[in-house]
């Protein structure tokens, strides 16, 4: 199993209420101050609906 690569979402504040993902065949998405709850999982075409309807 490969490790995961996890970034700061792009759309997240400077305000420390921020987002990180990991991007691969399913996009991960945890919180940056709970990463320990565990992370919601989107398939790659529900995640590029949420990013253009976010772009609208």
């Amino acid at each position: 199993m490969t490790e995961r690569v996890w970034h700061k979402a792009s759309y997240s504040s400077g305000s420390g209420s921020c987002v990180e993902v990991s991007e691969g065949t399913e996009t991960l998405v945890r919180d940056t101050q709970n990463r320990e709850l565990g992370h919601l999982g989107f398939e790659t075409k529900e995640w590029s609906a949420l990013l253009n309807t976010l772009k609208k």
